[in-house]
């Protein structure tokens, strides 16, 4: 794995994100296989996987073995998405480094997308945070703040809510809390408002951006959120994912793309592209009937072209 210093961090989050938004079940040893071959490539985070019950998301029923074997990969930062506190507990005994809390800023796909108000969530994310500090003070809490920029379900969200809602989450016990374009709604100039904003109300605890390429936009606001300070993006390999509970919201931003608009600037990711894009095949053998997108991996990589990050083995 390259041990090559970065300025960004990519977390993929198409073994959760991803495999969660499609019909296809993807086999566990297949997971293991594209987790090892993103590992392989300088991936340093990987969201592997949700802890919710099987029957709601069959496509996560194997949580707790993929969060194993993805322990067996030194240096991996583990993370996985729990709506409440009995994932968490489940998350926290499979070992992982990191758990992600979905606290949605509109009223409407909290309830849709956790079946809780967003005040009981913020309770929630008390819990856990409580839990993890008397059984785990080692992992990581992240509480993102959902449909920060517009929602399919109730339209126009306050900035005020998001802001105020990322304080609460802080306050509440979570060691970050990102912005989520759940819905693909945001533009640049949305993007940098809100990040300045929540850098102002919550300073060091501001976390990543997790944006999605809905209407087109996705890299023009990542590279706005990076503008503005940001430097932890989400991105999902083929831009497979969305979310099941928002109507439309179709398309993460793509993690190839994304790393090569990064390195093409001069921005070290301390990931190879070369071996990014070979990561494809496992991902696609693993879910032969879906499709996967990518701009870089259908054009290829330009003449000449130089990537900032120095890979090495050492």
């Amino acid at each position: 794995m390259n041990s090559a210093s970065t300025d960004v961090l990519i977390s993929e989050v198409g073994p959760r994100d991803g495999l969660q938004s499609i019909k296809s079940i993807m086999p566990t040893a297949a997971k293991h296989a594209w987790i090892h071959a993103l590992y392989q490539a300088g991936v340093k985070e990987i969201e592997v996987a949700s802890f919710v019950p099987a029957k709601l998301l069959p496509q996560m029923a194997d949580a707790a073995e993929v969060v194993r074997y993805a322990k067996t990969l030194p240096g991996l930062t583990v993370m996985a998405l729990v709506p409440n506190l009995r994932g968490a507990q489940a998350a926290i005994e499979a070992g992982v480094d990191k758990i992600t809390i979905p606290v949605s800023a509109s009223a409407a796909h909290s309830l849709a997308n956790v079946r809780k108000t967003r005040e009981e969530m913020i309770e929630e994310v008390k819990k856990i945070s409580a839990y993890r500090k008397e059984v785990a003070p080692q992992v990581k809490v992240e509480a993102g703040i959902a449909t920060a920029f517009g929602c399919t379900l109730q339209g126009l969200v306050s900035e005020d809510d998001v802001i105020r809602m990322a304080e609460q989450v802080i306050e509440a016990g979570a060691d970050e809390s990102g912005l989520s374009d759940t819905t693909g709604y945001a533009n640049p100039a949305q993007i940098q408002r809100l990040f300045k904003r929540l850098k102002a109300a919550i300073g060091q605890h501001a976390g990543a951006a997790h944006l999605h390429n809905t209407r087109g936009l996705g890299l023009a606001n990542c590279l706005a959120a990076y503008e503005v300070g940001v430097t932890s993006f989400d991105s999902s390999m083929g831009g497979i994912g969305g979310c099941p509970y928002a109507p439309g919201a179709s398309g993460n931003v793509v993690t190839e793309d994304l790393v090569f608009m990064f390195e093409a600037m001069g921005i070290k990711t301390g990931i190879n592209l070369d071996l990014l894009l070979e990561a494809r095949k496992p991902l696609q053998a693993g879910v032969p009937n879906e499709q996967i997108y990518g701009m870089i991996s259908e054009a290829g990589l330009p003449k000449g072209f130089a990537a900032a990050t120095q890979w090495s083995t050492q």
